[in-house]
């Protein structure tokens, strides 16, 4: 057998043994909870954080900005890897908040799966609606996972229930509550047929012991119970996994993350089921296989992580071919070669020195100042090109200034950094000039973001100043005079060139375009953009 031969079917041996995936929910459904408590389970740390936050208790490993422990929401994704059995687990812990939904669809972009958390008191909320709308889009699986069942909520199959009808998504429970919720007595294990009870541990910082029951044990010991959950599950269908894999049906799973139960249920579900990484389609739609040479698609770029050194860091998901660091790969964008000397593993903030990464890992690339979300790497022999990044239709704008203007150069670096990392959209008008750039957001959330990076990282206070406008329509240089004479109308150019034309409201926008019907005034979903 040829050596290349060789080096393919190791590489794909390795891909086949990572579990890729994201956990995505409404705000306050528990995701830091909950991924806090996977890593707990896989034991890969002692004692699991809280993010509601009691005396002397730390905060989640991966909410490790400043803001996010002290609003206790996730701002920004987080990445943590690490083994389980004889897998590899890359899990994405994103924010929640509909304000951060860009950060949540570029991490989207990186996973084979996800993990799809639902409170058990609301059920299917706005937001969890539209992150699996981009699940739907992309092609990516999804498990659920039934959350706060040890407190009052919903009725177990009203939430399947919403899951069929709301998504058209089919439900097959893997386990099942014994007990509504609020009065939860252990789980069904529908592929054993036994009944798993929990002993809690004192604030969920430690995995909670699990006693099994056969069936005539728990039939004995919780009589009614028992019996109405044989009774409920049997209505429903058991787990396919090719309707799975193919988005039609959603394995289904209960337990309360942060007392640690049926969290070990799911983390082994993920072992089983949840896709490896596989071909990736290019920008053209070709498929890149996991054993061609490296590629790697970068979908996040972070700095702040490192106080001590301010760096730089690039999320990169490698899709094919195998990493070493040092090597020097090719950046798709410029052409440029580009030196991996600084590649780590990342574990939330904490980080270590990656020597290989195989497809599905997600590695950091540290100072890597000309990468942005949606670059591609590639191995020079074999290049490739993966899509580029959406950029959301903003809603919410303000104009930025520095409030010491001695601090100029502090916050022109601090407005580079944010609009490099797509924190938010920086757009910049002629008329106001590079001192008072205007940001651009989904939600007013980032704004807030915005402000305190800037002036703890960068040391640049700034004001904010919020303008009328609530939508964005791509335009072009020849009607620039045009819209220029209109009253609440301002057009401005965004980082990669475009030019927006911004409306204060649908009706000013409808009237513009009655008396000029030959304007170009496109909504941002045309190419990269996608609406919030």
């Amino acid at each position: 057998m040829t050596a290349a031969p060789v080096a393919a079917s190791a590489v794909a041996a390795e891909a086949s043994r990572r579990r890729t995936f994201a956990v995505i929910s409404h705000p306050d459904a528990g995701k830091s909870t909950l991924t806090e408590a996977l890593a707990l389970h896989a034991r890969v740390i002692g004692n699991a954080g809280a993010v509601h936050g009691k005396g002397g208790r730390r905060g989640v490993v991966s909410d490790w900005m400043e803001m996010e422990q002290a609003r206790g929401i996730s701002i920004t994704s987080a990445a943590l890897q690490f083994e389980y059995g004889d897998n590899v687990i890359n899990l994405l812990d994103t924010p929640g908040h509909a304000d951060f939904s860009e950060d949540t669809y570029r991490v989207l972009a990186a996973v084979d799966c996800a993990v799809m958390l639902l409170d058990a008191a609301k059920g299917l909320e706005p937001q969890t609606l539209k992150l699996f709308d981009v699940c739907r889009h992309r092609g990516i699986p999804v498990l659920t996972f039934v959350n706060k069942w040890d407190r009052p909520g919903l009725d177990a199959l009203a939430i399947c229930d919403q899951l069929e009808e709301r998504i058209g998504l089919r439900p097959t429970p893997l386990t099942w509550p014994v007990g509504e919720s609020g009065h939860f007595r252990g789980l069904l294990d529908r592929r054993s047929g036994e009944m798993a009870v929990f002993e809690r541990a004192p604030g969920g910082v430690r995995i909670s012991a699990e006693r099994r029951l056969t069936p005539d044990e728990a039939a004995e010991t919780y009589d009614g119970e028992w019996h109405t959950a044989l009774e409920e599950v049997q209505l429903l269908d058991h787990v396919d996994e090719a309707s799975f894999r193919a988005g039609r049906t959603t394995p289904l799973l209960f337990g309360a993350a942060v007392n640690n139960i049926g969290v070990g249920h799911l983390l082994q579900t993920l072992v089983e089921l949840a896709p490896p990484p596989s071909a990736r389609p290019d920008a053209s739609g070709e498929l890149r296989d996991v054993d061609e040479p490296f590629s790697g698609l970068v979908f996040k770029v972070q700095a702040g992580m490192d106080k001590a050194h301010r760096d730089r860091v690039a999320f990169v998901r490698v899709c094919s071919g195998r990493f070493e660091r040092g090597a020097v790969v090719t950046h798709a964008a410029t052409g440029r070669p580009f030196a991996t000397k600084y590649a780590q593993a990342l574990f939330g903030r904490d980080r270590d020195t990656v020597e290989i990464a195989y497809p599905g890992d997600i590695i950091g690339l540290v100072n890597a100042s000309a990468l942005r979300p949606g670059d591609t790497l590639h191995a020079r022999e074999a290049p490739v090109e993966f899509a580029g990044m959406p950029s959301f239709a903003p809603e919410h704008f303000a104009v930025c200034r520095a409030r010491d203007t001695g601090r100029s150069k502090q916050f022109r670096r601090g407005i580079q950094q944010l609009e490099h990392e797509g924190v938010v959209q920086v757009l910049r008008s002629e008329l106001r000039g590079d001192a008072a750039p205007i940001l651009a957001a989904v939600g007013p959330l980032q704004f807030d973001v915005s402000a305190h990076r800037l002036e703890h990282e960068f040391g640049s206070a700034v004001r904010l100043d919020r303008l009328p406008y609530s939508l964005a329509r791509r335009t072009r240089a020849d009607d620039r005079a045009t819209l220029d004479a209109e009253h609440d109308v301002e057009v401005v150019e965004r980082g990669d060139g475009a030019l927006l034309a911004l409306f204060s409201d649908r009706w000013r926008l409808a009237s513009v375009q009655r008396r000029h019907p030959e304007l170009m005034l496109e909504p941002l979903v045309a190419g990269a953009d996608v609406e919030a």
